[in-house]
């Protein structure tokens, strides 16, 4: 992933493309944000901690990591599953977006949706 800063951090996530997350809510919409959930274990950061700050709201259970000299929002630790990381497709290197087809989840009724969610 890139943060556009002369690569400020890289991270590294493994998972299966083909369970991608477009959420409706207001930050996720305004982001372009794209999840695909992985577990720990599939993710590291491999440089950069210092360029990252973190957003928090509402519950406080997000994390909202983003590189604090640019914006990107590259991955964060979603309330819908607080013991993983959600990464931003869209901050991947090398994914052809137009072979994406991700699976929708209302985050406008997140209480609702959240409920229906198969993890």
């Amino acid at each position: 992933m890139d943060a556009g800063r002369a690569r400020g951090y890289d991270s590294v996530a493994t998972a299966d493309l083909a369970h991608i997350l477009e959420c409706n809510c207001s930050i996720c919409t305004k982001k372009g944000f794209l999840h695909l959930i992985v577990p720990p274990e599939h993710f590291e950061l491999l440089r950069g901690k210092d360029e990252l700050t973190t957003y928090e709201f509402n519950t406080l259970t997000a994390k909202h990591t983003f590189c604090r000299h640019c914006g990107i929002h590259a991955f964060y630790v979603p309330r819908s599953d607080p013991d993983k990381f959600s990464v931003n497709v869209r901050c991947l290197d090398d994914i052809d977006l137009t072979k994406i087809r991700p699976d929708a989840f209302d985050g406008r009724h997140w209480e609702e949706a959240i409920r229906h969610y198969v993890r």
